[in-house]
């Protein structure tokens, strides 16, 4: 597992605002950024911490509107089981709205204009959608606060019977396996950054919001079966199953931590600009496209920790109180029905002893 403490972040983040300088309106005719096409918001001014984080959301701010629906849901799903008197834990509903909190933080601020204008603005948005939020919004455990607010009132046409149809589909086991999460998480590395694919989407509009989709849909995919907060295909019995355990989980984290770390060295130590839409030098940057990669590499390279040790501690956590629940079983076993393991134990031992001492008293007649 790479290591990526703290301070390497803050020296990255601070280098991205070192390097980049500005943006700029598309649609000018140039190459890149400057040619993007559709109502999006590109950034006229040099970038600074402020402008960075100031609230400016696109024309047609589809994420943030995204991002408000799902507060709303979640907090009315949490208002139904409370009118009926059921409690839902306030650390689930913390989890969740950090999570809405990163996706609007990425989306509705200078974040999203800048990264259409340099790559490690892009990276941090990628790393954040992709990784961040998703964790946040699996730990608030959407599935089971849907399974117990929705009705279930009017049969196989019910919301709740038509949401366990699908988690006990063939389709749904099939995409929660740990080969098919695993290989979307990888292949929306590769496949997108290293192919033509990333200038195509970049080139419009609807592009850039279908790969930030993209990211946030595979994310939560991906974390949705590591985390097991919530019920899933992989709670069922087989080789499903067996994958809930959490030395597995934890074998399928790690699995993609060193292609994750690769993918950040490349851009890191790259002589070209390997993305072609990051190519072109804005005429108010302080960097060259080259040394802004550079950066966006690091980024990606130090993202690999953060999300990797939340979800670590969070497994870890899971195993500990599955250990103390069996415990707390065990021994309320003890209190009702007695020992029964410890009791054949001894049993099995003074049978032992009785015919050591049958055997001992027949030799002594010889």
């Amino acid at each position: 597992m790479t290591s990526a403490p703290v301070p390497v972040l803050l020296f990255l983040a601070h280098s991205t605002l070192v390097t980049a300088g500005g943006g700029s309106m598309g649609g000018t005719g140039m190459g890149g950024p400057m040619s993007m096409s559709g109502p999006m918001w590109m950034p006229d001014q040099p970038l600074t911490y402020l402008r960075l984080f100031a609230f400016h959301p696109q024309p047609i701010p589809i994420f943030p509107v995204i991002g408000v629906l799902l507060a709303v849901a979640y907090l009315a799903g949490v208002f139904v089981l409370h009118r009926r008197g059921d409690d839902w834990p306030k650390g689930r509903i913390v989890w969740w709205m950090l999570g809405v909190f990163t996706l609007e933080l990425m989306t509705a601020t200078g974040f999203d204009g800048y990264g259409m204008d340099f790559f490690s603005i892009h990276m941090v948005q990628h790393m954040v959608i992709g990784m961040v939020t998703p964790i946040l919004l699996m730990l608030g455990a959407p599935v089971t606060l849907m399974l117990r607010a929705l009705p279930a009132t009017g049969g196989r046409r019910s919301p709740r019977h038509l949401l366990l149809l699908f988690l006990h589909s063939r389709f749904a086991t099939v995409v929660a396996s740990p080969v098919v999460t695993v290989l979307l998480f990888l292949f929306s590395l590769y496949v997108l950054y290293f192919t033509p694919l990333i200038d195509w989407l970049m080139g419009t509009w609807w592009g850039h919001n279908l790969m930030l989709f993209h990211f946030l849909a595979i994310g939560c995919l991906y974390f949705w079966g590591i985390l097991g907060v919530d019920p899933s295909p992989r709670r069922g019995g087989g080789i499903m199953g067996a994958f809930s355990r959490p030395v597995l989980r934890i074998a399928e984290l790690s699995a993609t931590v060193p292609f994750h770390a690769f993918f950040g060295i490349v851009f890191m130590m790259a002589t070209t600009v390997m993305v072609k839409y990051y190519s072109t030098t804005l005429p108010w940057a302080t960097s060259t496209p080259l040394s802004d990669q550079q950066t966006a590499g690091g980024i990606a390279w130090a993202f690999t920790e953060l999300p990797t040790l939340l979800v670590l501690g969070v497994l870890f956590l899971q195993w500990q109180r599955s250990e103390d629940r069996a415990a707390k079983r065990q021994a309320r076993r003890v209190a009702k029905f007695g020992d029964v393991d410890l009791d054949a134990y001894n049993a099995s031992l003074a049978a032992l002893a009785r015919r050591d001492e049958v055997s001992a008293q027949h030799d002594g007649t010889r």
